[in-house]
């Protein structure tokens, strides 16, 4: 899959960041508060960062994407997440979940009618794997599709969907045999407008809430054939494939709100003054921004070394594991220990704190818990 990458040098990253940056800055840093008030899922923003090709990162160029590899991905990420969580978690879904399985498992038909319009950002797409009774325990979910003929008829719903209401197109498992059986899952491309396919209830969430979370369901909706996924009894063992690479995403989007963090309570830390001068001068704010700094470090050293891995089409599944841990709990430290450096003024929302703290904690939930990537480092631990 990634043989296409390009691997950029130092200065060209720089200058891609930089152009991320100064569209971040343009576009998505005035509107950071609104955007979060409102719970808006900012369309627009989404398509102009497809023209400036950041929602097809990883997709080859002969797909309409940038063919970029990993390193660059998690740059992307980084930079967006250090402005704004939610849009940064967005953009990772969009690129590493419904355009990954696509471009990882789809035939070539299927990578040339879907890949292009997601490349783009002309469709934006969504990923369905849980369910309100199972989260961890994915194997257990009650959507079904059963064959008739030559359409699959799925029946069911999905919960806690990235912009579920708004994508335009969804890859969607479902189970085609037994409960709890690995064969018994298969994935499915569902369309927008597709008969018997609606988002329901949309959700009211304590950080994240630029970035849409809604419920998928399905009543009779008839699914083409055509537009199943690899071989039926495979959308298990592709959803954890495509989960090994998401934890990348959700590592790197940590590692921005944690940068995001670190940076302002450095500068924060430089201009308050008490007691007649700066309080980075004293030892309790200084050390903490110490744990910080090398709490940041070792994060990134974790995803590169899984970026590394995964650009070169090796086993990823213990490192991302690690990276996505380590990265998402250290956010919430990080973020934690920005707040009280600001003291009362990083409970407002006034400073950009109090959204870091916020947005933070989805780290080490979404895209299997904290708890659930110990028991994946356990399991290949032990091997």
């Amino acid at each position: 899959m990634h043989t296409e990458s390009v691997i950029m040098g130092d200065e060209n990253r720089d200058m891609m960041r930089q152009m991320v940056r100064e569209f971040v800055d343009k576009n998505v840093r005035p509107y950071v508060m609104e955007w979060d008030e409102a719970q808006t899922f900012p369309v627009d923003t989404f398509k102009a960062m497809g023209q400036l090709g950041i929602m097809g990162v990883l997709v080859p160029e002969v797909y309409g994407g940038a063919g970029l590899g990993y390193h660059e991905y998690v740059d992307i990420i980084v930079e967006v997440a250090k402005v704004c969580g939610a849009v940064g978690l967005s953009l990772a879904a969009h690129n590493s979940l419904c355009t990954g399985h696509i471009l990882t498992f789809g035939s070539e038909d299927q990578k040339q009618r879907w890949l292009p319009k997601l490349a783009t950002a002309e469709w934006i797409g969504s990923w369905a794997l849980t369910e309100a009774n199972t989260g961890s325990d994915a194997l257990r979910m009650g959507t079904t599709a059963v064959l008739d003929g030559n359409t699959y008829v799925v029946n069911g719903t999905k919960n806690w969907i990235t912009h579920g209401k708004s994508s335009d197109i969804a890859v969607v498992m479902a189970r085609t045999g037994e409960k709890n059986r690995s064969h018994g899952v298969s994935a499915f491309v569902i369309e927008k407008g597709t008969p018997g396919f609606a988002h329901g209830k949309k959700e009211n969430k304590l950080g994240m809430r630029a970035s849409e979370t809604t419920e998928l369901i399905f009543d009779n909706c008839k699914v083409p054939k055509e537009n199943l996924l690899g071989a039926e009894g495979e959308g298990f063992k592709q959803a954890m494939k495509v989960l090994d690479g998401g934890r990348i995403s959700i590592a790197a989007l940590a590692l921005g709100i944690a940068k995001g963090a670190l940076e302002a309570a450095v500068k924060y830390a430089k201009e308050r003054r008490q007691f007649g001068q700066p309080i980075a001068n004293f030892q309790g704010i200084s050390f903490k921004l110490a744990d910080m700094a090398i709490e940041v470090e070792a994060a990134e050293l974790l995803i590169r070394q899984a970026c590394e891995l995964k650009n070169k089409d090796k086993e990823v599944t213990k490192n991302s594991a690690m990276a996505k841990y380590y990265a998402s709990e250290i956010a919430v430290r990080c973020a934690t220990e920005a707040v009280q450096i600001f003291g009362g003024y990083g409970y407002t929302k006034d400073f950009p704190v109090e959204k870091y703290y916020r947005d933070a904690k989805l780290c080490t939930i979404g895209e299997g818990t904290s708890e659930i990537q110990k028991l994946v480092i356990a399991r290949e631990v032990l091997k």
